[in-house]
């Protein structure tokens, strides 16, 4: 291994620009699986991880996707596949935004260019895709449990296999990953833990969690391991450019607290004499047993890994790949459950992503060529329905009681802007899901009225709370449901498609499903408003460029509107029908009720199916939770044929709502449900996803036909 003096020659290179050319990998080339990685040098690994995120740079610039945290975990990738024996010992990540490397060094480098796109490599890790993908992941905090059933398995069947599970800093602050941790020391089971510790998950990471990393990090100390097994403790050199102490230092909640931290980035809290026995500059190196001891139990009495069970390695630089490699070799022969904690830096290697992680997080394709050409005409954007959110929100943020809940979702549900006008009223309590819905309810009880935003798919894994704790009660919560339907470039993992049939089988939610911009405010005020649990649900990206009318009428819960007739009204539909019926022609009315945005689509192709003997009534339910069944029963008394429409699936959807209304009423009529079928859509643009579920223009003029012309309802068609 090398020594202190030749540590500047493995150190990461930099980049300041994406590559507009493939860049030259010769070494990364050859490598096809992990198995060549093992008869390769400190050097040559050193070599191999300059070219793979030189490569992650050209091939992501190319295609989109996750890009800060991919950066981050390169040395990482290379050190776990070239010290384990995968796909036989099973690596398996948390979340998956950062299994890029992981996917070039395991067969995929050349698909890697069409990742997230159709019928191309998935954004996550899946079984499907590779026999190195050892678990399904896309939602945050379910790795160690995972890793520990793996090994549990290996243990029953007799297997020597080794398991490493992956998890952020973020992640971490899910509630899941401590009961597994909790279990794993429980079951005694040989499972190592790698937290990558980034002081990020997609926003940066916060709460006693995140103050307690910065100080382990801070006191310049770690535990490493000898090449005997033995654990020792050793001091590190900390820059006093490093990142975290940065935040750490950010953390405190005054000047003088924020001085008394200054001193810790040059020693830890070792006092002057430790600290000059070991020098500001020393090289990491064993301390004595005596003092090892003494600073063990001062400095690490409240090592929350250890005192769960844990055997604790770390902190180590998670970009000093000949000392990872160290590590992982030497903590691999150690038996039950063992913690290894490398720092990491979110973007490493690119400038501009290391200075600004939130932005690069994940990037969009980039042009191909190195100049962009600038357009004097402006563009009039859409507004995101997250923008949309996030105007509503500060123009109520004034009322006392609002105050407003994200699950580490601050950038992506719109928040920025009340999170710093409004500090005291904002609260991301990290990845929490459960624990936001039940503060939420907590507050409720309290005098308060929350609005907690939350991904339609994230909301799934709180779903007990807001039953039991938010529901039953029939506490005043109301959720703000981002990224419903489909969701495009994640695929399955992050599609919104449940929401609506899990939420409008439990008692007191009311549910509301806005068709554009316009709507989607003034549905977010008719919620909010409303004394109760209340759901708004809308997708993610723009809108259809509606404008906002702020000093629009209240609009009431569970009411609907008619939004387009092919005819002046239903007296004229009657009477048109009876004069068809008189000269022997079929007389059809076709009612489409909608629920949410594919209202433009459907709106389109219903105008082209429109003639004399087809009549077409859209109606916008606004409401999946009460109906409006008024306004049902008015418009069925002369419809032949209905339609529902909604992007979401189709058992247990809105259209499954009108269908046993319409069961329970006696009304028997031709009706088709237009939504997603009983199947996980795939990742593709969202265009594609809605042309693959005829959710599109096309596909619902398609559906449509295909009802007004099926034979068999033709003994129907006579009005009821």
């Amino acid at each position: 291994m090398p020594n202190s003096t030749d540590r500047q020659a493995f150190r990461p290179k930099i980049f300041t620009a994406m590559p507009i050319e493939r860049p030259a990998t010769p070494l990364l080339d050859k490598i096809d699986s992990p198995k060549a990685l093992k008869g390769l040098s400190v050097v040559e690994l050193c070599r191999l991880s300059d070219e793979l995120r030189e490569y992650l740079l050209y091939s992501v610039g190319r295609s989109g996707g996750h890009f800060g945290a991919n950066l981050g975990v390169v040395e990482l990738t290379v050190a776990l596949h070239a010290s384990y024996d995968t796909p036989y010992d099973k690596l398996v990540w948390d979340v998956g935004h950062q299994a890029y490397a992981h996917k070039v060094l395991t067969g995929r480098r050349e698909a890697l260019m069409g990742i997230r796109s159709k019928g191309g490599l998935t954004a996550f890790p899946e079984r499907s895709e590779s026999e190195y993908d050892a678990f399904g992941v896309g939602h945050s905090s379910t790795s160690i449990s995972a890793g520990l059933g793996m090994s549990l398995a290996s243990r029953m069947l007799g297997e020597s296999r080794k398991v490493v599970a992956v998890i952020g800093d973020g992640a971490m602050t899910g509630g899941m990953a401590f009961e597994a941790m909790n279990d794993a020391v429980q079951q005694n089971a040989d499972l190592t833990v790698v937290l990558n510790d980034n002081d990020m998950s997609i926003s940066q990471a916060i709460g006693g969690f995140s103050r307690y990393l910065a100080r382990l990090w801070q006191r310049g100390l770690a535990f490493d391991i000898d090449k005997h097994g033995n654990i020792l403790m050793t001091k590190r050199e900390i820059s006093t450019d490093d990142r975290r102490m940065r935040h750490y230092l950010h953390m405190a909640t005054d000047a003088k607290e924020a001085l008394e931290r200054i001193p810790a980035k040059i020693g830890g809290n070792i006092g002057k004499s430790i600290g000059n026995l070991l020098g500001k500059n020393a090289a990491p190196m064993p301390l004595s047993d005596k003092i090892a001891e003494k600073l063990n139990d001062h400095l690490f009495p409240d090592n929350l890994f250890k005192a769960i069970g844990f055997t604790y390695l770390g902190p180590f630089d998670g970009h000093d790949l000949p000392k990872l490699l160290q590590v992982f070799q030497r903590a691999k022969k150690l038996s039950g459950a063992v913690l290894v904690h490398v720092h990491t830096v979110k973007g490493k290697g690119y400038l501009p992503a290391e200075t600004d992680p939130i932005k690069y997080h994940a990037i969009s394709k980039i042009p191909k060529t190195a100049s962009l050409k600038s357009d004097s005409t402006p563009i009039k954007l859409s507004k995101k329905y997250s923008d949309v959110f996030g105007e509503w929100l500060m123009d109520r943020a004034d009322e006392s009681r609002l105050v407003a809940i994200t699950p580490a979702m601050c950038e992506g549900s719109g928040m920025v802007e009340f999170a710093k006008n409004h500090p005291n009223k904002f609260f991301d309590v990290a990845i929490a899901e459960q624990h936001a819905v039940t503060l939420a309810g907590g507050m409720a009880t309290g005098g308060l009225k929350p609005v907690v935003a939350i991904y339609s798919t994230f909301l799934q894994r709180g779903y007990d709370q807001l039953i039991h704790d938010v529901a039953l009660q029939n506490l005043d919560v109301t959720f703000a449901i981002d990224r419903a339907g489909l969701v495009g470039e994640d695929g399955a993992t992050h599609a919104g498609v449940f929401d609506l049939a899990y939420l409008r089988c439990v008692p007191n939610v009311v549910i509301a499903t806005p068709s554009d911009e316009h709507e989607c405010y003034h549905l977010l005020n008719a919620c909010y408003d409303h004394q109760g649990v209340s759901a708004i649900r809308y997708p993610r990206g723009v809108g259809v460029g509606c404008s906002i009318v702020k000093n629009h009428e209240r609009l009431s819960v569970g009411k609907g509107r008619i939004v387009w007739q092919s005819h002046a009204n239903h007296q004229d539909t009657h009477a048109h029908q009876s004069s068809l019926m008189k000269r022997g022609l079929a007389c059809i009315h076709l009612v489409l009720f909608n629920f949410g945005t594919r209202l433009a689509d459907a709106l389109k192709a219903v105008q082209s199916l429109a003639c004399d003997e087809v009549f077409v009534t859209v109606c916008d339910m606004r409401w999946v939770k009460p109906l409006d069944t008024a306004l049902i029963d008015d418009v069925v008394k002369t419809a032949t044929h209905l339609a529902t429409i909604e992007e979401h699936q189709i058992m247990g959807g809105a259209g499954s709502a009108l269908n046993e209304y319409l069961a329970n009423q006696g009304v028997c009529l031709p009706i088709k449900n237009l939504g997603i079928k009983d199947e996980f859509i795939a990742h593709g643009s969202h265009a594609e996803q809605l042309a693959e579920c005829q959710l599109d223009e096309s596909g619902i003029r398609q559906q449509l036909s295909m009802l007004l012309h099926d034979k068999t309802h033709e003994h129907r068609l006579s009005p009821i």
